[in-house]
């Protein structure tokens, strides 16, 4: 049956898995709802997007995806309230950074309204999988790719936008040990570092396994140059607390420009906590500790928002982290999530009602 919505013509599966699902045990990223947004884009214009029935995607084996890595994503979150009502957060932010990041990678633009409209659409269309659980949410995946032919090297002349969505309970639980890298670099100068290009992932896994088995969760990244200041935190901005002050890393052409790195930031000043944007050297880090200054350290992305680091390695010596009661994190997170669930005032504007 196809109906509209948003002017996105929609295609509804005949019948619904939603009944199959156990809210109460979801694992991040693992079900996917019923319908996904479509979009391509051929003969040098952007078609108009569909929501279709989930399902596989077919490609010829020379598409140049599968070579030359044209590729970028999003990742944002669906949340609904105690009366039922669904929420976006900063999705226009999500928007301009996709276009960012589709610039870099030489892949067309996409148009405000294909992205927003499509959105809209499909999280009316898939409300009921909006989980209202507390931590859970709705994860959207809107990604891109090149999906034109050929082995030559050179940007594609067909490209498709997708968007998908997955009800996820809580990412993250407890604390992670981390390592701080000084052989293998995240991102360097004039890269692609600032885009959520999917190489930029690949390339961590390789650190990130040798990490682990070191007994560390997660990797510090350091600057590409002199593997002197600390930059993220596996694929996560990273926060490091000293004293009452909490600092991160400016962005740059290597730094990911982190949608709740920049919700932390603003509320932190709007709570009193003072804040420093600037470099942060590992010898800073490491006197910190020493002298007991160094009072958290944490990730901030959108899936886990907040996630609590309790030490970390360098030169094969471990540092571990004070317990500190109301700690920033914990502060952080809650303002954070309590705007998202619709629990408390929004004075920035942030909350994106799906009507």
């Amino acid at each position: 049956m196809e109906t509209t919505l948003n002017n996105v013509a929609i295609e509804k599966v005949k019948n619904s898995k939603i009944h199959d699902v156990d809210f109460d045990n979801l694992s991040f990223g693992s079900v996917y709802t019923d319908h996904m947004l479509v979009c391509d884009y051929k003969d040098g214009k952007w078609m108009a997007p569909k929501i279709v029935p989930y399902q596989p995607i077919t490609l010829d084996p020379s598409a140049k995806i599968f070579h030359y890595g044209q590729s970028i994503f999003e990742g944002m979150k669906a949340y609904k309230d105690e009366d039922g009502k669904v929420w976006l957060f900063r999705p226009l932010e999500n928007f301009k950074r996709f276009n960012k990041s589709a610039e870099r990678l030489a892949i067309p633009e996409l148009p405000e309204s294909h992205f927003m409209d499509g959105l809209l659409a499909l999280i009316n269309l898939e409300s009921d999988w909006v989980p209202q659980n507390p931590g859970s949410s709705l994860y959207i995946r809107p990604f891109m790719f090149a999906s034109g032919k050929g082995f030559h090297a050179s940007p594609a002349n067909e490209y498709k936008f997708i968007i998908a969505c997955a009800p996820s309970g809580s990412y993250f639980s407890g604390k992670v040990k981390v390592l701080i890298e000084e052989t293998y670099s995240r991102a360097a100068n004039g890269g692609v570092g600032y885009a959520k290009a999917g190489g930029n992932y690949a390339g961590q896994f390789y650190p990130t396994k040798l990490a682990a088995e070191k007994g560390y969760q997660q990797v510090i990244w350091t600057d590409d140059n002199t593997h002197e200041f600390i930059e993220e935190a596996g694929a996560m901005n990273v926060f490091v607390r000293i004293n009452d002050t909490l600092m991160t890393a400016p962005t740059s052409d290597r730094i990911l420009d982190g949608i709740t790195r920049k919700s932390i930031l603003d509320i932190a000043n709007d709570m009193g906590i003072k804040t420093e944007v600037r470099k942060i050297s590992v010898h800073e880090l490491v006197e910190a500790a020493n002298n007991g200054t160094l009072k958290e350290m944490f990730g901030a992305g959108t899936a886990a928002v907040v996630s609590p680091i309790s030490g970390f390695g360098y030169h094969g010596k471990d540092y571990e982290l004070p317990e500190v009661t109301n700690s920033y994190a914990d502060q952080l997170k809650k303002r954070i999530t309590d705007i998202q669930y619709n629990r408390a005032e929004d004075k920035f504007g942030w909350r994106y009602p799906v009507e």
